[in-house]
């Protein structure tokens, strides 16, 4: 009876978590980038509503390294006079979230090892010259925050371009 009752709670948590994530992807599909972080390898239909709702509007950061330190996988700065640290750990400022759903994506491109995407291809380079697994997923993890930034910011800005353009027509 115990048993019969856990596998009944498992199954309507079960099925609650996917409404959420159904009602996450349904939400997250309503935003105009919505479609340009789904194209990347790595983010699907689960992970790719995480990330926009962590990162939310990527036109606030005025570069791709404020992103990275607002997400926390930037290296922190050590130094001191004629002292400079050779391995430095990184800030965590960011939501540890976040990095979670990064750390998730970095581990799908592992398992898949698309030879030709860019962020794979650095992540393996890191791993054959030894780097330890938290520092490869890590740099791995800032290399797709910068590729990010980039098309998505691309992709928003001509309507950005075009709104101001047509504040400006009807004034």
């Amino acid at each position: 009876m115990l048993v019969r009752q856990a596998v009944s709670v498992l199954n309507v948590t079960s099925e609650t978590v996917e409404a959420l994530r159904v009602k996450m992807d349904q939400t997250a599909s309503q935003m105009p980038e919505y479609d340009v972080v789904l194209s990347m390898d790595g983010v699907g239909p689960t992970l790719g509503p995480q990330l926009i709702a962590e990162i939310g509007d990527v036109t606030r950061f005025e570069h791709r390294g404020a992103l990275t330190a607002f997400v926390g996988v930037d290296p922190r700065k050590k130094e001191s006079g004629d002292y400079e640290r050779r391995s430095n750990p990184t800030t965590k400022k960011g939501s540890p979230r976040l990095r979670k759903t990064l750390f998730q994506i970095m581990d799908g491109l592992i398992q898949r090892s698309p030879q030709d995407n860019p962020v794979y291809a650095f992540m393996d380079k890191k791993r054959a010259e030894g780097k330890p697994y938290y520092v490869y997923m890590t740099a791995g993890a800032n290399k797709f925050l910068r590729i990010y930034y980039g098309k998505v910011n691309a992709f928003l800005a001509p309507k950005e371009d075009a709104e101001a353009e047509a504040d400006e027509s009807d004034s």
